[in-house]
């Protein structure tokens, strides 16, 4: 069946095309805000700054917080999502004191690879030939950027793939948690358990921070959440199969903030390996929406008479 050309009722492609190139520009620039705030602060103090920095953008919010009622499994939910994220944020923020913007940049594109491969074991969806073709063309991807044998492969690189897994069980519980919850409260709760998290195993590295290292990650908090709802707006206003390819952009802004502001190599490697997973990435989402499609779409043929 052919993809559709005009556009769903209410949707814009321009103006989800526009929102994510915004989303790319916030989340380059939380990853070049990390890197320059993050040196010489451990890894877990500067994600619990972070976050917690990030709780003023909750205020809205907090009254609607504080009328929820939870079970216990739902609590369990959120405080296992938040476990899981808390230490994928240390190893992101570790990795970037270690390896160049554009190879965690192009290495993060693994998250929708593990987040398929999750729902498959989990919720026991179908994954078809070709999205395995296409998960085994990321992880190929990986191998290129990382190329094992003709490179050394830092802590910051083994800190990534593990960033990657973390992710992508938070992101599966997120799936769980949002039948249940709005948008807004499965966000805000997550801020909130990552925040408390972090707090034990920060006070423990605890090293005094300089004012303009607060104001650098206040500056990630602002971007980050920015990006999350540009994002979204991203996801409203058109097809994921509009939206998904130009967060190719990511990587290429990435790389020039690391040359120009780091003075980090241009890897050509680098770039073919971050395609290669994109381009996985892309294919499996385009895949998805083909299905969706075909579920909704009306038989073709006329009704007997």
């Amino acid at each position: 069946m052919a993809m559709q050309s005009v556009p769903a009722r209410g949707q814009n492609p321009v103006a989800g095309i526009l929102w994510m190139l915004v989303t790319g520009v916030c989340f380059v620039a939380v990853t070049a805000l990390v890197k320059l705030s993050g040196q010489g602060i451990p890894a877990a103090q500067s994600a619990f700054l972070r976050y917690v920095l990030g709780l003023v953008f909750l205020l809205p919010v907090l009254g609607r917080l504080m009328r929820l009622r939870m079970d216990r499994g739902r609590m369990m939910l959120y405080g296992g999502r938040g476990l899981a994220h808390a230490l994928g944020v240390i190893c992101w923020f570790f990795a970037m004191t270690r390896i160049p913007v554009a190879e965690v940049t192009a290495m993060n594109y693994l998250n929708p690879i593990y987040v398929t491969l999750g729902a498959a074991l989990l919720f026991g969806e179908r994954l078809a030939a070709r999205r395995i073709l296409a998960i085994a063309a990321a992880f190929l991807g990986v191998l290129v950027i990382l190329r094992p044998g003709f490179r050394e492969i830092s802590d910051g690189h083994v800190a990534m793939l593990f960033t990657a897994v973390l992710f992508g069980i938070s992101y599966l519980t997120a799936k769980l948690l949002s039948e249940r919850d709005d948008a807004v409260v499965v966000v805000a709760m997550m801020s909130i358990a990552v925040t408390v998290v972090l707090a034990p195993v920060a006070l423990a590295v605890w090293v005094t921070p300089r004012w303009d290292q607060v104001a650098g990650l206040f500056l990630v908090a602002l971007f980050a959440t920015a990006g999350h709802y540009t994002m979204t707006r991203a996801f409203r206003a058109a097809p994921l199969t509009v939206t998904q390819p130009i967060t190719f952009l990511q990587l290429v802004w990435a790389t020039l903030v690391g040359w120009l502001a780091f003075g980090e190599a241009v890897d050509g490697w680098v770039l073919l390996g971050g395609g290669m997973i994109i381009g996985s990435v892309v294919f499996i989402t385009w895949r998805e929406a083909v299905h969706k499609r075909r579920a909704v779409t009306p038989p073709t043929h006329l009704p007997e008479t």
